[in-house]
């Protein structure tokens, strides 16, 4: 049977990677994080003390030594053989994730990266772009979507669970800020592609979003 290409695009704090990566499970298929690819060239610069504005960036982008294994239902990923996959989940490299992606050169090379993981099918990748940049003949489109004021929340209960102090508020002005530069820059903006489906997980559960996208994964497979 045809191993499909899914892309779940959507804001941040919607739900993405949770639904993506048991929609991967239940479909024995690969999951391919990009927001960790993206955090991780993120903590790369944090840790060069490059700036996103510096020409420089382009040259950590291309000698970047990114690695995602995905095994058992979980992503590590691996900078240079260094295993990042908990620390490229702090607020700082949160609030740096919007500029890096914004670099054409990041960009061009994880444009190459994400195509090349999913070019046999049977993967699973969430982003912003996917279904209108990465992967615009992708078999299943998803636009994953939800409430600023719910997705702050998840965040916020996200964080807290890790030790981190951060106030609602203060998240609910990241989040909007971070759905701004996200739909306003020039590079892939975030938008719904034509023929995504939009689920909005505000008032719908995790197992409820998983189970419309292998609904319509089964109708696509068998046409019924």
């Amino acid at each position: 049977m045809k191993r499909l290409i899914i892309a779940i695009d959507g804001p941040a704090g919607a739900g993405k990677s949770t639904v993506a990566k048991l929609t991967a499970q239940k479909l024995n298929y690969n999951y391919i994080d990009t927001g960790a690819m993206y955090r991780a060239a993120a903590w790369q610069a944090l840790q060069q003390n490059v700036e996103p504005t510096n020409q420089t960036i382009a040259e950590l982008a291309h000698n970047l030594d990114l690695k995602l294994d995905y095994k058992n239902g979980k992503t590590n990923i691996t900078v240079a053989g260094q295993d990042i996959t908990e620390a490229i989940r702090t607020p700082e490299i949160s609030r740096l994730v919007p500029k890096i992606a914004q670099v054409a050169e990041v960009r061009e090379v994880m444009l190459k990266l994400q195509q090349d993981m999913a070019k046999l099918g049977g993967v699973v990748m969430d982003g912003r772009d996917i279904g209108t940049h990465v992967l615009p003949h992708a078999d299943i489109k998803i636009f994953l979507t939800a409430s600023i004021a719910e997705r702050a929340k998840r965040r916020w209960q996200e964080l807290l669970s890790k030790g981190y102090t951060i106030q609602l508020s203060e998240l609910e002005a990241e989040i909007a800020y971070r759905d701004k530069e996200d739909c306003e820059r020039e590079l892939a903006p975030l938008l719904v592609a034509p023929d995504a489906i939009t689920i909005d997980t505000t008032d719908l559960s995790i197992e409820a979003a998983v189970t419309k996208i292998i609904d319509l994964c089964r109708e696509k497979l068998t046409g019924v």
